[in-house]
C-alpha cells in the first residue's frame, strides 16, 4: 500500500474534523457517493442543537418543529439527559442482555407503574417494537388457541415500520411496492369505521393492531368510540388489541400514552422515537397475561435495552414525571393549536386543523411541500406527509415566544404563497 493511502493512527478523527470545516454544500457532495439514497434529504445539515433550535454549518438558525421525528421531545441538549449519558458513558455502554441490567430494571419499573403493563421487551426502534409484538401475538395465539389463529387487523393509511412484517401491517401500498412477496395474514380495516372493522376481526385473528394517532397517515386520530369498539372485538374473539405509540406516546398529546385519553387499555403497547430522548431505543409494553407467550429463546435484541440507552430513558421520563409537566403541554399545544387554526382560516386552506397534544397536522389543498421548503428558508422546521398536510411535532418544551415566532412565519409563508 502506498503511503499515502495508509491509515493514521488518528485518521478518523482528522477526517471528521475535516468535515467539520466544509460547507453544508461540500459535506453533502461527499455524502451523496458514500451514503445509501433511501431519503430525500433537505439540502441543509444540523450539527448543533438547543431547545428547540438547531445550527447549522453555516451557523444558520431554526426553529426545530420536527424534532427529529418526535424524537427530541424535551428538546436540543436536554441537561438532563446530557447529564445521565455522560455519566453512564464513564461507567459501562454495553453488556448484552445475557446480563441483568439495573438501568433496563429501573425503567421498566417506571413504564410499568405509569401504564397498564406487566411487563417490558427492549430494542432499538419503533419498527423492532413493533415487530416484537407482531411476534407476540402470534405466538399467543398460536399457543391458546392453536395454530389457525394468525391473522392480525390493521388499518388503512397506518405506518408500523420498515422491516418486512411491519411493512406488511402499514396500510399504505407505497411503501409495500417491491417487495413482495409479503408475510401473509395481514387485513386492512378503515380508521373509524367500526362496520369494517367487525367484517375483518374473526375467530382466527390473533391482533389489531391501531395507532392512537396516525402520524405518517396525515395525523389522524381514532375516535374513542372506534377504540372501544376495538376492544370490544378483541375481547369477543380472543385477539390482542395492540397499540402503536412510537409517534404518538411519551407525552407527545398531552398525556404520557395516547391511550389514556380513551380510557381504552390495550394489551401490548409499543414505544421509541422519545423514549431515548436522542438515543436509540424502542420498547414493547405488555400485560403478563399476553408476555408470559415468549420464552428464552423466542425472541431477542442485542443491544435492546443496554445501559446506556435505558440511562437516557430514565432521564427523560424523570423529565416528564414531574408535577405539573403533561399540563403545561397540554396549555402550550392548545395556544399553538389555536394559532394555526386562526391561521388556517385567516387562508381558507380547507379541512380544520387535527391532532392532539403536540402532534398536529394542517391539511393543505396545495403547495405543501413548497410550504415546507418555504418555512425552512425563513427559519421553520416542519414537514407535510402525503403531499397534503403539514405536519408539527414541536418539542414539549417550547414555549410562547418560540411558537409566535413559528405562526408568523406560518403567517408570512402563506402571505407569499397562498393566492
Amino acid at each position: 500500500m502506498a503511503e499515502s493511502e495508509q491509515c493514521s493512527d488518528n485518521g478518523g478523527v482528522e477526517d471528521l474534523k475535516q468535515l467539520e470545516g466544509l460547507s453544508s454544500e461540500a459535506i453533502i457532495e461527499r455524502g451523496k457517493n458514500v451514503v445509501m439514497n433511501t431519503y430525500g434529504r433537505l439540502p441543509m445539515t444540523i450539527v448543533k442543537g438547543d431547545g428547540a433550535w438547531v445550527w447549522d454549518t453555516e451557523e444558520r438558525r431554526y426553529l426545530d418543529f420536527l424534532t427529529g421525528l418526535a424524537v427530541n421531545s424535551l428538546g436540543h441538549n436536554h441537561p438532563a439527559i446530557v447529564r445521565a449519558v455522560q455519566e453512564q458513558a464513564q461507567e459501562i455502554m454495553h453488556t448484552s442482555n445475557l446480563y441483568w441490567i439495573p438501568n433496563q430494571v429501573a425503567l421498566a419499573e417506571r413504564l410499568a407503574e405509569h401504564s397498564f403493563a406487566d411487563k417490558v421487551f427492549f430494542c432499538n426502534s419503533g419498527a423492532e417494537a413493533n415487530e416484537a409484538a407482531f411476534k407476540l401475538a402470534r405466538k399467543y395465539a398460536g399457543k391458546n388457541f392453536g395454530a389457525q389463529k394468525y391473522e392480525v387487523v390493521t388499518l388503512e393509511n397506518s405506518f408500523h415500520g420498515r422491516t418486512l412484517a411491519t411493512l406488511t401491517l402499514t396500510g399504505q401500498t407505497k411503501y409495500q411496492e417491491g417487495y413482495d412477496p409479503l408475510p401473509v395474514g395481514c387485513s386492512y380495516a378503515k380508521l373509524n369505521d367500526l362496520e369494517d372493522l367487525k367484517a375483518k376481526v374473526n375467530s382466527n385473528t390473533a391482533a389489531v393492531f391501531i395507532e392512537p394517532i396516525q402520524g405518517e397517515g396525515g395525523v389522524l386520530p381514532a375516535s374513542g368510540e372506534f377504540l372501544q369498539g376495538a376492544r370490544a372485538l378483541c375481547d369477543q374473539f380472543g385477539a390482542l388489541l395492540i397499540f402503536d405509540e412510537v409517534q404518538c406516546g411519551m407525552g407527545r398529546t398531552g398525556k404520557l400514552f395516547a391511550y389514556e385519553w380513551s380510557g381504552v387499555v390495550p394489551d401490548i403497547l409499543t414505544l421509541a422515537k422519545a423514549l431515548g430522548g436522542g438515543v436509540p431505543i424502542g420498547a414493547m409494553l405488555a400485560t403478563d397475561e399476553a408476555a408470559k407467550a415468549f420464552q428464552p429463546g423466542d425472541h431477542a435484541s442485542t443491544f435492546g435495552g443496554n445501559p446506556l440507552a435505558t440511562a437516557a430513558g430514565c432521564a427523560v421520563l424523570d423529565v416528564m414525571l414531574e408535577d405539573g409537566f403533561m399540563e403545561g403541554v397540554q396549555e402550550r399545544a392548545k395556544y399553538f393549536q389555536k394559532g394555526l387554526e386562526e391561521l388556517a382560516g385567516k387562508y381558507q386552506t380547507g379541512e380544520p386543523v387535527r391532532g392532539k397534544g403536540f402532534i398536529l397536522g394542517w391539511p393543505v389543498s396545495r403547495l405543501g411541500p413548497e410550504i415546507v421548503e418555504a418555512c425552512r428558508l425563513n427559519g421553520l422546521l416542519i414537514n407535510c406527509v402525503g403531499g397534503k398536510v403539514l405536519r408539527f411535532l414541536p418539542p414539549l418544551i417550547v414555549e410562547k415566544r418560540e411558537m409566535d415566532k413559528a405562526l408568523g412565519i406560518l403567517d408570512q409563508v402563506f402571505t407569499e404563497l397562498w393566492k
